[in-house]
């Protein structure tokens, strides 16, 4: 039997779990490796972060075999991806620019449907802005943890700030 076409697949129109009592083990994700690289990096050392993003609401992998086993063991798991939705992240130095979008580019070919690439305003994984965030780390809002920040903000008690600034 051919392979199905990919409209079978693009729309997610049904529920996304059936009652558990007809679908009784669920195959593992295909997916075995999530993080990859220097996990460990600070968070200084990679400001630009590039995502691909998805432009459809739709279903990342699927797989069906048509009738048959119609009704026996399921074959993969599926990611339900919405509109806006981040599918792929990359934390990188400022001159490997050109190289995270060609990167992107070359891993959208091996997702269905339709991406973009989004090179984000923010310092690396975190939510503050590139252009503010080494002003607030000069000034001792901001203190580096990690591949993370602390926020520092304006209330709490002032021997803590004190000690902080001191």
């Amino acid at each position: 039997m051919g392979r199905r076409p990919a409209r079978c697949y693009r729309y997610c129109k049904n529920k996304p779990y059936p009652k558990s009592r007809f679908c009784r083990g669920v195959p593992d994700a295909k997916i075995r490796i999530f993080d990859l690289g220097r996990k460990k990096a600070k968070v200084d050392e990679f400001p630009l972060c590039g995502h691909m993003v998805s432009d459809e609401y739709e279903q990342l992998s699927s797989l069906q075999t048509g009738m048959r086993g119609a009704f026996g063991k399921p074959q993969g798991t599926v990611a339900r991806v919405h509109i806006g939705q981040v599918i792929m992240s990359i934390r990188t130095k400022l001159q490997n620019k050109e190289h995270v979008i060609e990167a992107l580019r070359r891993a959208k070919f091996k997702f269905p449907g339709r991406q973009k690439i989004h090179i984000s305003k923010k310092w690396g994984f975190t939510k503050f802005n590139a252009d503010e965030f080494e002003d607030m780390v000069a000034k001792k809002r901001l203190i580096p943890d990690g591949c993370g920040v602390k926020y520092i903000p304006n209330r709490g008690p002032l021997d803590k700030w004190r000690a902080l600034h001191s």
